[in-house]
C-alpha cells in the first residue's frame, strides 16, 4: 500500500478555498499546504476596502523573511516550495468592489487578483446567488464581465452562484470555470452544492470542482451525528465519478489563523439558510466545529490523504486531487 505521509509531503497541495488567512503560517504549515487560493477580501468588501485588504497582503508578501510567496502564474506554485514558502493566490467571493466599473478589472489583476466569483449567495449587478428564490440569469453586464475575465486572465469562480446564473456563465465562457467548493446536491442537498446537470456542464468545457470539508455541505440531516471523512468520501467518489477525477480537487473553506474567534466576528456574514443555522445550533459555532469531526483544521488534512489510499484511490489520482488538477486548469485560465 502507498505510504500516506509520504505521498502527501511529496506531492503538490492546493487548497483551491480558504475564505480568511491573517498571516499565520503555523496550520498550513503543519498540514503540509504547498498553497492556498485566498479571500483576499469580505464578501461584501466595496473598491476602498478591497484596495485596504490587497494592500496588507502586498505587506505580508513583501516583508522581511515573508512566509508568503504571492502566486500569479502557474510556475509560482514551483517558486513557493522551492524557496519554502506558501503561496496565496488572491481571490474575491464577490464582484462587490468592481460594482459598474468594470476598469477595476484591470487594477486588481495588476496587483494579483487571479480568481472572482460572480456573485455571492445573494442578487448583484452580474447575477443571482444560490440563495436568490426567483434564480435568475447572468445579466447583460454580467456577461461583459466575464468576456473581460477571460480576456485578462482572472479564473471564474462559481461556488456560492445561482443555477442559472451559473449555467449561463459555464455557456459564455470561453475559458473553463471553477466551483472552488462545492459539494454534490443529491447527496447533502444544501442550496450550496451543486446539482448532477450543472457540475456535468462545467467539466464539459473543462471546469474543476473542489469537494469541500464544510460540515454542512457533507450532512445528511442526523442531529445526532456530525458528518466525518466517511462521509466526505461518499462526496469526493461521486464527484470523481461524475466530474471525472481529472477535474476534482478540493477546496476547504476553512479559515486559518492565530485568533480564530476573532476571525469569526468579523467574517462570517448573517445567515439566512435554515440548513447551515440549524448545523451550527447543533454543533457549534466556533470556526473548528463547523468541519468534519476528524478534519477542523488544515493541520489534519493529511487524514484525509491517509482516507483517500486506505479507500484504494491510485497514487495518480490522489496526487491530482491534491493539487495537480487545480494547477493544469489554473494554467489554461491564466494562459501560463
Amino acid at each position: 500500500m502507498t505510504d500516506a505521509a509520504a505521498l502527501h509531503q511529496d506531492a503538490l497541495v492546493i487548497d483551491s478555498l480558504v475564505y480568511h488567512a491573517d498571516g499565520w503560517p503555523d496550520d498550513l504549515r503543519a498540514g503540509q499546504i504547498d498553497a492556498i487560493q485566498v479571500t483576499a477580501c469580505h464578501f461584501e468588501c466595496d473598491f476602498e476596502q478591497a484596495c485596504q485588504e490587497v494592500a496588507r497582503w502586498q505587506e505580508r508578501f513583501n516583508a522581511p523573511d515573508s512566509d508568503w510567496l504571492q502566486i500569479e502564474t502557474v510556475a509560482d506554485f514551483d517558486h513557493a516550495r522551492a524557496a519554502g514558502k506558501i503561496g496565496a493566490v488572491l481571490g474575491w467571493q464577490n464582484t462587490r468592489p468592481i460594482a459598474d466599473r468594470i476598469e477595476r478589472l484591470h487594477l486588481f489583476h495588476k496587483l494579483g487578483l487571479r480568481v472572482m466569483q460572480l456573485t455571492y449567495n445573494y442578487r448583484n449587478m452580474l447575477g443571482d446567488g444560490c440563495l436568490e428564490p426567483e434564480g435568475a440569469g447572468l445579466t447583460t453586464y454580467g456577461r461583459d464581465v466575464v468576456r473581460e475575465m477571460n480576456r485578462l486572465g482572472i479564473a471564474i469562480d462559481l461556488s456560492h452562484v445561482g443555477y442559472r446564473t451559473a449555467m449561463d456563465a459555464i455557456e459564455a465562457s470561453e475559458k473553463p470555470c471553477l466551483v472552488t467548493h462545492a459539494n454534490a446536491h443529491v447527496l447533502s442537498p444544501l442550496a450550496r452544492n451543486k446539482p448532477d446537470d450543472l457540475i456535468r456542464a462545467l467539466v464539459a468545457k473543462g471546469g474543476y470542482i473542489g469537494a469541500s470539508i464544510y460540515g454542512p455541505m457533507n450532512w445528511d440531516g442526523d442531529a445526532a451525528r456530525k458528518p466525518g471523512i466517511d462521509d466526505y468520501l461518499r462526496h469526493v467518489d461521486y464527484l470523481a465519478n461524475l466530474a471525472g477525477p481529472e477535474n476534482l480537487g478540493f477546496g476547504t473553506d476553512l479559515a486559518t489563523g492565530a485568533d480564530l474567534p476573532k476571525i469569526a466576528f468579523e467574517r462570517t456574514p448573517p445567515r439566512r439558510w435554515e440548513g447551515i443555522n440549524t448545523f451550527n445550533k447543533i454543533f457549534g459555532e466556533a470556526i473548528p466545529e463547523r468541519y468534519l469531526a476528524e478534519v477542523r483544521s488544515h493541520r489534519d488534512l493529511p487524514k484525509v490523504t491517509e482516507a483517500l489510499v486506505k479507500h484504494g484511490w491510485p497514487e495518480a489520482q490522489i496526487r491530482g486531487y491534491l493539487g495537480e488538477n487545480v494547477r493544469r486548469k489554473l494554467g489554461e485560465i491564466w494562459g501560463a
